[in-house]
């Protein structure tokens, strides 16, 4: 199956940050794959934290997921949609969520971030705590015959999540085939962490991982690393976009993933 990270620059414009999606999506589905994923934020980067809360959606309803739906749909395509802002328990902040679309423009699967983001270094501050609640449970679902695990730029940090989507409730050890992170990792720790960190899943997991990311200098100001990538379940990186708008391209292999898990059973090895 052929996938997609569509990296992006996103503004603080969301009817702006929807048609440059569109065209994004467009791409990749002539290039024939099955499976686009956009960066996290990719219908806002606004100029403060609270303008999240702003174009917040309820969940089943509203623009961007309309967007999505329909775009699905016309293109025959499933739809990673980044992240978006829904509604969530408390109204000061939102839930940052990742839906996904299958051909029919209907909702698969939703998964709402987990781990929040916090750095500061001099004057750089983030504390995604201040305008997001965190989500709960892991997410993994089914596409095509392959089994998807779903996680969000700083979840990356947290390899325990990874584990976690590899399991069933029962406790029994499913694997996922591919994990989809879409991302607005920032220049500073992308530069030192994003690479090492997206290979290191892979490697643990003997999966796929696909890191669609933010890539560039953004109206508000904010720089984000990008390197847009498409990891094999050996470590190796089959495609990469440093930054400005992409559609990164790779085709998931069966026999790939078979063949390192049969030369290095690993995860057979697990007593935790």
């Amino acid at each position: 199956m052929k996938i997609a990270a569509l990296q992006m620059v996103s503004g603080t414009s969301v009817a702006s940050n929807l048609q440059r999606a569109q065209s994004l999506l467009e791409q990749a589905a002539s290039q024939g794959a099955r499976l686009a994923v956009l960066p996290e934020y990719f219908c806002l980067m606004g100029q403060t934290d609270p303008d999240k809360v702003r174009v917040r959606e309820k969940p089943g309803s509203g623009p961007i997921q309309d967007f999505l739906a329909s775009t699905a749909r016309r293109l025959g395509l499933w739809i990673a949609g980044g992240t978006l802002p829904l509604q969530g328990p408390d109204p000061n902040r939102v839930l940052n969520t990742t839906l996904v679309f299958n051909p029919a423009g209907e909702l698969a699967a939703r998964y709402d971030k987990m781990h929040l983001f916090a750095f500061q270094s001099g004057a750089e501050r983030y504390a995604e705590a201040d305008s997001i609640t965190p989500g709960s449970q892991p997410v993994a679902f089914d596409c095509e015959g392959w089994r998807v695990g779903l996680a969000i730029c700083y979840d990356l940090r947290f390899p325990e999540l990874f584990r976690a989507l590899s399991r069933r409730p029962d406790g029994a050890i499913h694997p996922c085939d591919v994990f989809l992170l879409p991302a607005a990792f920032t220049h500073t720790t992308g530069e030192k962490h994003w690479e090492v960190l997206l290979r290191a899943r892979a490697i643990e997991n003997l999966a796929y991982v696909l890191g669609s990311a933010q890539g560039g200098t953004h109206e508000n100001g904010r720089r984000t690393w990008g390197h847009s990538l498409i990891v094999d379940s050996w470590g190796e990186v089959l495609a990469m976009q440093a930054e400005g708008e992409a559609v990164v391209t790779a085709t998931l292999e069966r026999e790939r993933i078979a063949r390192h898990r049969q030369s290095l059973p690993a995860l057979a090895h697990r007593v935790v």
